[in-house]
């Protein structure tokens, strides 16, 4: 195969995306993080989800017991308290938040303890930028650092020698690159210290199977007799840039064919994903751009793909005019956008469950800063600092971390430093060893010193597990079917429940034999205990199950009736 004919082709493939399924990805191939997946003791895989443009989270957790000011300072695209959907009536009063009615997806998954939500999240000296904020959070260092390495990236070449990559692989072990990015961008989340993403661009795997097969070997002996970079340019900046390129072809033909097949292998869903945004929106923010990213995913992971870390996007999040239509705040552009994530990643854990896959996968969000708590006059918001993250799991800890922003401040402060949030995954998700990550990852300056019992420099935070647990205290602390009183009955009882969400609830009466004998709640009921009388007029004394139905929520008690 002549390399000089390749590298007169590389152009054309760089200049097309390469794509799986109509989805461009990114393949990091040379460089040492395949090196991870072969020796990791674990199968755990991290999803990093780019909110890209710096998201509002004011219009997706919206203060409840600070409404007021919360309206105050935003009166043009303030979210109607009526339509605001509260998330959990069991946080305490400075936690208390609700859901933009778009999110309705996120509060099940709450309700099902897939969820958590992190307050305040930025880093301190925020700049407001989206290039500069883009690059400090993917850097993983501080407003004053200038990293050439990301903070994935970083902790795989500390870790792992670079030395023996990309010789031996893939191989057996690991036949598939560590960390795959949807779209065309190359981002710095990868990034290590004078190593260089691979990245392939064309615009299908047939095409790209064909450029590749058709590529002729660089057979020129006395240019390079080795299929090396001429030795005269080492160690210089050339020779790193010229051997990434000769050692891309090999790479690229294992990758993207290894890639292919696992694709093939990989069931298609039978779930069905959303694919646009129902409601009013301009034309551009209608289509769910995460659907195809995130269906891809999952049928990677199925068809076998030992991936670690994916990063997927959703862009359209610098919403500084026209965040919501005029006439009706809870529509427009915001409300399409988290709208999208919300039913996209509903789906998406619906999808892995149902695969076998959802104890393996942790998602999480980054947007390089908030909005202002002040909105503009053209409908929007302007750039600001902190903001929420989301957390998607079957092994995320639900819940809320941090409370309602102060209201009456130009800005959303910072409550967490964005590094705790990554540093918490990292250690109780990917279990990899907190010294480590104090040292090799974020470092350890990023916090103002070392905590005084000396366990670390940042703050250990719930937001993942180490084993998968069950949720079920934190959904008994919200949904329940308390026993009815009295118990034995007579004509009627009181049905004593809790719910934390507004919703149908029905409660059915069934004899001993399984059989329904009538239905004696249906109705709408708000959050929180209810406790409703109902008749048992004309039931014959027995045995009884009575069993409630709210949502997802299914449970049943026995009931004595006597005569």
């Amino acid at each position: 195969m002549k390399r000089r004919n390749f590298l007169k082709k590389l152009p054309v493939a760089i200049s097309v995306p390469f794509t799986i399924a109509n989805i461009p990805i990114k393949l990091m191939a040379d460089n040492p993080l395949s090196k991870l997946a072969e020796q990791s003791t674990n199968d755990r895989v991290l999803i990093i989800l780019q909110l890209h443009g710096g998201n509002d989270g004011l219009n997706s957790l919206i203060p409840l017991d600070a409404y007021d000011l919360y309206y105050a300072r935003r009166a043009n695209i303030a979210i109607p308290r009526k339509k605001v959907i509260p998330l959990d009536s069991t946080l305490p009063t400075e936690a208390q938040v609700g859901l933009h009615p778009a999110m309705q997806s996120m509060k099940a998954m709450y309700d099902q303890g897939r969820m958590a939500f992190v307050q305040g999240v930025s880093y301190k000296n925020n700049n407001g930028s989206h290039f500069r904020g883009r690059d400090i959070w993917f850097m993983g260092g501080g407003a004053d650092d200038y990293y050439g390495s990301g903070w994935l990236g970083r902790y795989l070449q500390q870790e792992f020698q670079p030395e023996t990559y990309p010789d031996d692989f893939p191989n057996a072990s690991m036949p598939d690159p560590l960390a795959i990015e949807m779209g065309s961008d190359v981002s710095l989340i990868f990034h290590q210290d004078g190593n260089i993403p691979a990245s392939i661009s064309i615009d299908n795997p047939a095409r790209f199977f064909e450029l590749v097969d058709t590529l002729e070997g660089f057979d020129d002996v006395d240019i390079d007799r080795r299929g090396f970079p001429p030795e005269i340019l080492n160690p210089s900046p050339y020779w790193q840039e010229l051997n990434w390129i000769l050692q891309l072809e090999d790479k690229s033909e294992d990758y993207a064919e290894r890639l292919y097949n696992v694709y093939l292998a990989g069931r298609e869903s039978t779930v069905t994903y959303p694919e646009t945004y129902p409601y009013n929106a301009p034309a551009g923010s209608k289509r769910n751009p995460l659907t195809p990213q995130l269906k891809l995913i999952a049928r990677l992971l199925d068809g076998g793909c030992k991936t670690k870390v994916f990063l997927v996007k959703i862009g359209g999040f610098d919403t500084h005019a026209e965040q919501v239509e005029s006439y009706d705040p809870t529509m427009g552009v915001h409300a399409a956008l988290m709208y999208h994530i919300s039913t996209a990643m509903q789906a998406f854990q619906e999808d892995l469950r149902q695969k076998g896959l959802e104890d393996r996968v942790l998602t999480v969000t980054t947007s390089e800063f908030g909005r202002r708590i002040y909105s503009n006059g053209s409908y929007g918001t302007d750039h600001g600092t902190g903001g929420p993250i989301f957390i998607f799991g079957k092994g995320v800890k639900p819940g809320v971390v941090g409370v309602v922003p102060d209201m009456n401040q130009a800005n959303v402060a910072m409550q967490y430093d964005y590094r705790q949030v990554y540093a918490n995954l990292l250690k109780d998700w990917m279990l990899i060893d907190e010294d480590r990550i104090n040292a090799d990852i974020f470092f350890k300056n990023f916090i103002d010193g070392p905590k005084e019992d000396g366990n670390g420099f940042y703050e250990p935070l719930p937001l993942a597990s180490q084993t998968i647990t069950s949720v079920d205290d934190f959904i008994g602390a919200r949904l329940i079917l308390e026993g009815c009183y009295p118990n034995p009955a007579r004509e009627k009882t009181t049905i004593h429940f809790r719910i934390n969400h507004s919703g149908n609830v029905t409660v059915e009466l069934f004899d001993s034999m399984g059989a329904r004998v009538r239905e004696v709640i249906n109705g709408v009921y708000n959050p929180g205990e209810h406790r409703v009388e109902v008749s048992l007029e004309g039931v014959p004394a027995g045995t009884y199950v009575y069993r409630m139905r709210a949502g997802f929520y299914n449970e049943a008690k026995k009931l004595v009736i006597i005569k």
